[in-house]
């Protein structure tokens, strides 16, 4: 009897003993699979209409050479002014008219001759991109110049060149345009006048 008790006694405490251990070796649940959010799908990309009317101002440098007349000089200096026109969006294409209107300070050096003024009349086609615009462009361009011993005052002429524009947003665009011009026996002088400016442009489209 007494050796049972022993028994059972012992049996009692390695059964205590071998709970904690038991207790530890339980597997912890597996945690919930992550699921991973989509990604974001690509924005489409931004494609303006560019019909309708547009106005704005430009600012640049430009250059100037005489030649003729017993002169050949070049200068250079700011010019700066007013523009505005129409473009027609044909889809990939874009064609438009302009006017443009510069005050300037250019003179030669010796300062036989300076160009105070410049205008354009402007027709341009373009290829659009979304929000660029790459162009050429051309047209009648007007000058007033003033040439030292001739009396010269004013003539027309014409140029030519390309530009690049940018729309910021629906009703603001950014451009920047090289040009040159071109007016053959200035007003009679038989000075050849050559410009080529420079301009950096803001435009708001209405």
């Amino acid at each position: 009897m007494k050796r049972l008790m022993i028994a059972t006694a012992a049996t009692s405490i390695a059964a205590l003993a071998a709970a904690p251990a038991l207790a530890g070796n339980i597997t912890p649940p597996a945690p919930d699979p992550v699921i991973a959010a989509p990604a974001p799908a690509p924005a489409a990309p931004v494609s303006y209409d560019w019909t309708g009317a547009y106005g704005g101002v430009q600012l640049g440098w430009g250059m100037l050479n005489a030649d003729g007349g017993g002169l050949d000089e070049d200068g250079d200096g700011v010019i700066g002014g007013i523009t505005a026109g129409y473009d027609w969006d044909l889809g990939n294409y874009v064609v438009g008219v302009g006017l443009d209107y510069n005050a300037a300070n250019i003179e030669t050096d010796p300062g036989n001759a300076t160009l105070d003024a410049l205008g354009r009349a402007r027709v341009r086609a373009g290829f659009d991109t979304g929000n660029w615009l790459i162009y050429g462009t051309g047209g009648a361009a007007y000058a007033d110049a003033s040439i030292v011993g001739t009396g010269a005052e004013s003539d027309w002429g014409w140029f030519a060149g390309a530009g690049a524009e940018y729309r910021v947003n629906q009703n603001l665009s950014v451009a920047g345009e090289a040009l040159y011009h071109r007016f053959d026996d200035f007003d009679s002088t038989g000075v050849d006048l050559d410009t080529t400016t420079l301009q950096a442009r803001v435009l708001y489209r209405f």
